[in-house]
């Protein structure tokens, strides 16, 4: 016998919590929408912190740029099937803007180098450039322009971050850079960054580790930490470290996952809920059907149904591969909610090129989605698949966000598009 499911009805469903998928769900939040997110939240943990917008144009020269809205000008012209090219400079603009006010409204602040791009620190000593920086991250990206004697700090037990590597990649700019390693207060032996950086929001561990570092500091005019300085409470965290060293204090990302995932993850969880979005994360839509009104029908839960949702509109953000929003098997790419057509490589044998690192990048990174002026992907006719049905995200085709260096900016900037045709098909 079938098992009664929760009936719920809404507006809009978003379907995905990645990136794109939380920008989505902010916006109609924003635009009083009745939404629902359904996703697994797993996947906003491997995100940088760093807000990309366009970092490189063309991919094939590896150019860096300077200044991103000048290069997606330049990119929509060369290549008008990009993403960037249904959102528009004026609207990626707005996007990114509602994106960093809502971020500092709820106590993550981003700075961003206006116009220009930013050149922000990686885990691996090199830099890249970058839109916006989370607000703890600002003070090392000055004083690698200013090459301040700076002093870098990494712990005892914390895989895959070396200060000494570090310093030994930027050496030939960064003169002045010394490193200490440290035991960090309270933790022996293999120490994970989502502990450290809950143990800083207590005060007594940030007086601990101020005073640890404090007779290191010599001549340095700034200090240097792995991305461990609190959670919810980094403007608090900074400040206290900042006023006990008497010299500015900045982070550097670590690999991922890290903690500057689980900061947005957690913004996320925590405000949207608050500003009207039903949330029901950690569960996937294992069925859509639309209805004769129009409507879709989707049935939502985990391994087997538990809800049945019944929504005027979707939009989908369900990621690429990781996020499983596309899948890949020896027949192809597909989509894996509403089997939509893939634009892909016609088959296997195009997927890569010989040479690992060809400067092109590899054409299985543009398969996904097509999508028309108003963000509804095609079917196989370059027809809407559904007057109710939109995408945005990584999960869209004809971009390689890896390499051009825009993977946040790409997912808001859509996830901007979409909710605006949304609104505009709800009425």
């Amino acid at each position: 016998m079938e098992k009664d499911l929760e009936y719920i009805t809404c507006d809009l469903v978003v379907i995905g919590s990645g990136m794109a998928g939380m920008a989505a769900s902010l916006f109609a939040a924003r635009r009083r929408m009745d939404a629902v997110q359904v996703g697994h939240i797993g996947e906003i943990n491997f995100a940088s912190g760093l807000l990309d917008v366009l970092g490189v144009h063309p991919v094939s020269t590896g150019r860096v740029l300077e200044y991103p809205w000048e290069g997606i000008a330049r990119l929509i012209e060369d290549e008008p099937r990009h993403p960037y090219a249904r959102a528009g400079v004026s609207q990626t603009r707005k996007a990114l803007a509602a994106f960093i006010a809502f971020m500092e409204e709820a106590g993550c602040a981003y700075v961003c180098g206006r116009d220009r791009n930013l050149e922000a620190i990686t885990p691996v000593g090199v830099t890249k450039p970058t839109y916006a920086v989370p607000h703890t991250m600002i003070n090392g990206i000055l004083a690698l322009s200013e090459s301040k004697p700076c002093l870098l700090v990494d712990f005892m037990g914390l895989k895959g971050f070396s200060a000494r590597q570090i310093a030994s990649c930027l050496a030939g700019r960064w003169k002045k850079l010394r490193t200490v390693r440290l035991s960090f207060p309270g933790l022996s032996g293999e120490v994970h960054t989502e502990r450290m950086a809950r143990a800083l929001e207590i005060p007594d561990i940030r007086q601990e580790l101020a005073a640890q570092t404090k007779p290191y500091l010599k001549d340095a005019e700034a200090v240097g930490f792995p991305a461990v300085l609190g959670i919810q409470d980094t403007v608090q965290v900074l400040a206290e470290l900042q006023g006990a060293l008497s010299v500015p204090v900045f982070e550097i990302p670590t690999m991922l996952p890290a903690v500057t995932g689980l900061r947005l993850r957690e913004t996320f969880e925590r405000r949207l809920p608050a500003m009207g979005v039903r949330t029901l994360y950690q569960k996937s839509v294992l069925h859509a059907d639309r209805l004769q009104d129009g409507r879709w029908e989707l049935e939502v839960g985990g391994d087997a149904p538990e809800i049945r949702v019944h929504s005027r509109a979707v939009i989908l953000a369900s990621g690429r591969f990781m996020g499983k929003g596309l899948h890949a098997d020896r027949g192809g790419v597909r989509e894996t909610i509403f089997n939509l057509p893939v634009s892909q490589p016609p088959n296997r044998t195009f997927w890569h090129h010989k040479d690992l690192l060809d400067p092109h990048g590899h054409p299985i990174n543009r398969a996904g989605l097509d999508i028309d002026d108003r963000f509804r992907p095609l079917d196989g006719r370059e027809q809407p698949f559904s007057d109710n049905l939109f995408a945005a995200g990584s999960i869209l085709a004809h971009q390689d966000w890896m390499r051009q260096k825009c993977g946040s900016g790409l997912a808001i900037a859509t996830a901007y598009g979409a909710v605006e045709a949304c609104r505009m098909f709800l009425g």
